[in-house]
Order: C-alpha cells, then structure tokens, then sequence
C-alpha cells in the first residue's frame, strides 16, 4: 500500500495514479483539494484498484502522524511506500521576508517530511521493509531567484533523505528523493511562455515533464528493481542540469 501526499495537485495525482496502474492500493493525501483528489480515486477504481481520500494540514505534526496511522490502517496495518511529494512554492525576495513567511514553507516543505517519514518508519519496522520516497527539486542545488525559502526547503529535504536512509537502514527502510524539473500542468504555457520556450530550448529532450514521469521514478524506487538503492537523489529533469552553464 502507498501513501502519496499532495495527491491533490498535478505532480501528486501523477504519481498516485502510476502506483495504482502497477497494482498498489493508494491513500492520497490533500490539504484542501478534497475535489481533485476524489476525482483520482475514482479513476483508480475504475481501473480495479482500491483508493482512499484522507485530509489533513501537514503544517502539524500531530496531523501528520494521524494522516499516516490512518492510511495504514486503511492499509490493514502496513504501509509499503510513502511518498511525501506535499509542498509549496511562493515567490518573495529575501529582503524584506517575513521568518513567518520563511517558516511557513519550511514547515510545509521539510517538517512535514520528518513527521510523515518518523511516523511511517514505526509502520514500516513491523513488516521489516518499506519505502519512503521525498519530491524534492533541481532547485536544491540550482537556486533561483525569489526561490530562496523553497530552494533551502529541498535541500534540505535531499539532506534528512540522505541521514535518513543512514538511519533506517538497519531496519530494511530505503530512502530516497526524486528532484524534478519544470512539470507541464494546465496553463502554464499561457501563464509563463518565455520561461517554458527558455526551458523547452534548454533541455536536451527538448520538453517539459509530465506528472507521470515523476511518478515512474517514485514507483521505480518503490520497487524490487531499486532494492539496493537508499540515501539517493534521482533527478528528472530532461538533462537541464546537464547543460554547461558558462
């Protein structure tokens, strides 16, 4: 069984989605896209699989261990792969920010993925084996500018992977993040189209990525196939990074 929070939005449905097609049960996470969520859960059963729509503020820790609790339970008290893809993304300078405003995507971006992550593992020991996969970003290691807050949160958040995965190894728990370039979602050619052409003539695949290219990479980690990978960045990002930058 998988857990996927953020399953509300473009990035999250993608990945909850290919985890069902492989034949998983899902718990998909939203803060407030009730709607959208429960949209995705009905297109996984309509493929024959078995979904479920859970809520919660992943800005508090208590909600965040009900949140994974009640998924294995849902689960029939086991939990296989956890996917903590939920995060924002504002704009704001550095001057004149706000700790408020700082905190408030530290919290939603890398707090909660410690909570999510620690109350996962107690799950995860029972069975002796588990996954936990964090969506971290190339921003991580490629700042851009108003970013500053959100850039730091995954970076951190490849970090707490990395120690993570030192630390739950002994118990058969593999962790890992995947970083994503720019993800197509509707309207953004319409909202930002110098920035998508600048990307589009970036990249050497010479696209954006979709939902589900994310989502392979989370199921791949997920799986057999990567059972010996743990502590690792996986980038999907068309080979921007790879691109000289002088």
């Amino acid at each position: 069984m998988a857990l996927v929070t953020g399953a509300g939005g473009g990035i999250g449905r993608g990945i909850a989605l290919r985890f069902a097609e492989e034949g998983a049960a899902v718990a998909l996470h939203c803060r407030t896209a009730v709607r959208a969520a429960s949209e995705v859960a009905s297109r996984i059963r309509d493929l024959g699989g078995r979904a479920v729509v859970l809520q919660a503020d992943l800005a508090d820790e208590d909600a965040c261990r009900s949140l994974v609790r009640e998924a294995a339970e849902w689960g029939g008290g086991r939990l296989t792969a956890l996917v903590n893809n939920a995060g924002v993304q504002p704009t704001r300078a550095l001057a004149g920010m706000t700790v408020a405003q700082w905190r408030a995507v530290v919290d939603t971006n890398l707090s909660s993925v410690f909570a999510c992550t620690q109350a996962a593992v107690e799950v995860m020991r029972e069975s002796g084996a588990g996954s936990v996969t964090h969506i971290a970003s190339i921003e991580a290691s490629h700042p851009a500018l108003d970013h500053a807050h959100y850039s730091s949160s995954k970076a951190a958040v490849v970090m707490h992977a990395r120690a993570a995965a030192l630390e739950y190894g002994p118990y058969g728990i593999r962790v890992n993040t995947v970083s994503p370039g720019l993800i197509d979602r509707e309207g953004l050619a319409e909202a930002w189209p110098e920035g998508v052409r600048r990307w589009e003539r970036a990249a050497p695949l010479g696209r954006l990525g979709r939902p589900e290219d994310v989502g392979d990479a989370c199921v791949f980690l997920a799986s057999q196939l990567a059972s010996w990978i743990t502590g690792q960045d996986l980038v999907v990002d068309g080979g921007v990074t790879a691109r000289p930058t002088w």
